[in-house]
């Protein structure tokens, strides 16, 4: 048999019950709070993603565009090397590729390949060794000079009037310009040799020059 509810019980019951549907409430915001945290998280990492996906890709182009101007750079630095190694025109096909264990900024290592080839570039001086031969050109272009010369005196001896007397002279002043027509074979010498004709090769073929002309003009004539 049910015993009798009392004014109590059901003061106590209501009292419960009310308990029971503050602690749900707050339990049901508590979830809505961690709910919406959850969500706010997840939208700020979404954003975050999507900034570094931006930014990714833009250092992508960025990457890009360097590696082109690189690439860029060291063909032309590639074919440059190749001319002055002596490649001429020839096409000196593809730039070895970059070593798999190279680190660094590669424009650092592009404008230590432009120093150099810009000190390699500037043309240095005519080694000793190469004396002998200027002496010759000297000796050369005197020889040819007083042949020359010869050729004008002979003409001049047969001819008369105006020839008769301005071939000798003619001959003279060519005669003259012996120790220097000895500089022509001598520059094309520096030249071929990237190096610049100097005061000392140019004195070495003008003296040589000098002293085989002055020797022709001193021997006595057949």
């Amino acid at each position: 048999m049910n015993e009798p509810v009392t004014s109590q019980s059901y003061t106590a019951q209501l009292r419960r019950l009310a308990e029971l549907t503050a602690r749900v409430r707050e339990q049901r915001e508590e979830a809505q709070d961690w709910y919406d945290q959850q969500c706010a998280a997840a939208d700020r990492a979404v954003a975050d993603s999507a900034d570094e996906v931006n930014r990714a890709e833009r250092e992508l182009v960025a990457a890009r565009e360097a590696q082109e101007r690189v690439d860029a750079e060291v063909a032309v630095l590639w074919q440059e090397l190749n001319t002055r190694l002596g490649g001429g025109g020839r096409r000196a096909g593809a730039p070895p590729a970059p070593a798999p264990e190279a680190t660094g900024d590669p424009t650092v290592l592009l404008d230590g390949v432009r120093d150099l080839l810009r000190r390699t570039r500037q043309p240095g001086e005519l080694p000793g060794n190469v004396n002998p031969l200027l002496a010759i050109c000297g000796v050369a272009g005197a020889v040819l000079a007083y042949a020359l010369g010869a050729v004008a005196r002979a003409l001049g001896a047969r001819g008369d009037g105006d020839l008769a007397v301005g071939l000798p002279v003619l001959a003279l002043v060519v005669t003259l310009l012996g120790p220097v027509l000895g500089l022509i074979p001598a520059r094309l010498i520096a030249d071929r040799r990237h190096a610049v004709l100097s005061p000392r090769p140019v004195l070495i073929v003008v003296i040589a020059g000098l002293t085989t002309t002055l020797l022709l003009l001193t021997l006595p004539l057949p």
